[in-house]
């Protein structure tokens, strides 16, 4: 069974339009196909970052002077 799609209309700025449809071209697929995959990475990543939120949401806070020194003394600043 093929899948359901819904229309949409989107304005895409010139250049990104031409590049977009340059790279359907080169890698044989439609411009839909490349739109749908990334809006699907994108949303992903939201997800992921949200998660990642959750799962620290419990852990005690420590002052920015604190995060400051503990950086430098990593070496990290």
């Amino acid at each position: 069974m093929a899948t359901l799609s819904k229309r949409s209309t989107i304005y895409l700025d010139p250049a990104l339009h031409k590049a977009l449809r340059i790279k359907a071209l080169e890698t044989s697929r439609s411009m839909s196909e490349l739109i749908n995959e990334a809006v699907r990475e994108a949303i992903a990543e939201d997800a992921e970052d949200l998660s990642a939120f959750d799962e620290r949401a419990n852990e005690p806070l420590i002052s920015y002077d604190k995060m400051v020194k503990r950086l430098k003394k990593d070496g990290r600043i």
